[in-house]
């Protein structure tokens, strides 16, 4: 197998995530690598691209913009909800995050973005929709995938999902 990144390959690697200010958004600094699995939409667009060809070792540093990123942010994905229409146990406070219900059934996070005594604004745009990520990579490793990595669609494993 080479140690060229290319589809289906699994990837370890070493990053840094700012935002356009500097300010680290997150980071696997002191902590385990980020493997994935490579061609199966597990990063971001723009990163996954920009990997693509590299080896073991290389080092770079990469500038997605929102469409490549998390995209753009939609304001048709925030709403206001009468106070009446929120759990009673719940303290709603700006920044906070909550599980909603979408019409098929699913729960997704949605932020409180905004209170007031009658109604909750909520957002369900990614924290990070509208953002333009700095990445500084370092990639650790590259192997083959695993028959199962690859009919999972993920990785397996030491730094994957474990089942």
């Amino acid at each position: 197998m080479s140690d060229t990144i290319e589809a289906n390959s699994v990837v370890s690697i070493d990053y840094t995530l700012r935002d356009d200010a500097g300010e680290v958004i997150d980071t696997s600094d002191g902590g385990e690598p980020l493997f994935y699995l490579h061609g199966h939409g597990n990063i971001v667009p723009g990163l996954e691209r920009k990997l693509s060809g590299r080896t073991t070792g290389d080092s770079l540093e990469v500038v997605v913009a929102p469409e490549d990123g998390y995209g753009a942010r939609d304001p048709k994905r925030v709403m206001d909800v009468p106070r009446d229409r929120m759990p009673e146990d719940l303290d709603p406070q700006p920044g906070m995050v909550i599980g909603m219900t979408s019409p098929d059934g699913q729960t997704m996070p949605v932020t409180i973005a905004e209170v007031s005594d009658e109604s909750v604004k909520l957002d369900a745009n990614h924290g990070l929709a509208g953002k333009t990520l700095h990445f500084a990579v370092t990639v650790r490793s590259v192997r083959e995938a695993s028959e199962e990595e690859l009919s999972h669609g993920h990785v397996h494993g030491p730094g994957g999902a474990h089942g």
